[in-house]
C-alpha cells in the first residue's frame, strides 16, 4: 500500500497542496516517522500517529496520536485527538481530547470532552461542547444580560 501517492496531473509548485489519504483497518501505527517532514493536506481512516514535523490540515472521524517528538502546525478535525508532542493551531475533536506531558498545545481546542495531565502546557482557549446537547436555554425574563 502507498502512502505517499501524488496525482501525475497534480503540480508540486506551492501553489496546491499535496494530499495523503490512508483509508482501511486501524492497524496503521506511524505514517510521518521521527525525522520526516511533510506539508498538505492529510485525511484517514483508522489510527495514525505523527512523530516528524507537519504543517496543514488534517482531517479523520478516527484517532490522530501526536507524537512526543512531532512538531505540528495544523488546523485538526478529528474523531479522538491524543497529543503528546506540540501543536500550534485548532483542534476540533467529536470524542475526545487527551494531552500528555511533554505536550505544548497553543490554539483553540472544541470537543465535548478533554484530559489534560500535570507537565502539560496549554496556551489558547477551549470550548466544551457536546455536539449532540441542546444550545444553551434562553435567558430568563429580567435577568441582566
Amino acid at each position: 500500500m502507498a502512502l505517499f501517492g501524488a496525482d501525475k496531473n497534480q503540480p508540486i509548485d506551492g501553489k496546491r497542496e499535496p494530499s495523503v489519504s490512508v483509508k482501511g483497518g486501524g492497524e496503521l501505527h506511524t505514517l510521518l516517522g521521527k525525522g520526516s517532514e511533510f506539508e498538505g493536506k492529510l485525511s484517514f481512516e483508522g489510527q495514525v500517529r505523527i512523530d516528524g514535523k507537519y504543517t496543514g490540515h488534517i482531517v479523520t472521524k478516527d484517532l490522530l496520536v501526536i507524537g512526543e517528538s512531532a512538531k505540528v502546525t495544523a488546523d485538526i478535525v478529528a474523531g479522538h485527538v491524543i497529543v503528546n508532542g506540540t501543536v500550534e493551531g485548532t483542534i476540533k475533536a467529536t470524542t475526545l481530547v487527551e494531552m500528555h506531558p511533554p505536550a505544548r498545545v497553543r490554539g483553540t481546542i472544541e470537543t465535548p470532552a478533554m484530559t489534560m495531565e500535570k507537565g502539560v502546557i496549554f496556551e489558547g482557549t477551549s470550548k466544551m461542547e457536546n455536539a449532540n446537547s441542546p444550545k444553551a436555554p434562553p435567558p430568563m425574563p429580567g435577568s441582566p444580560k
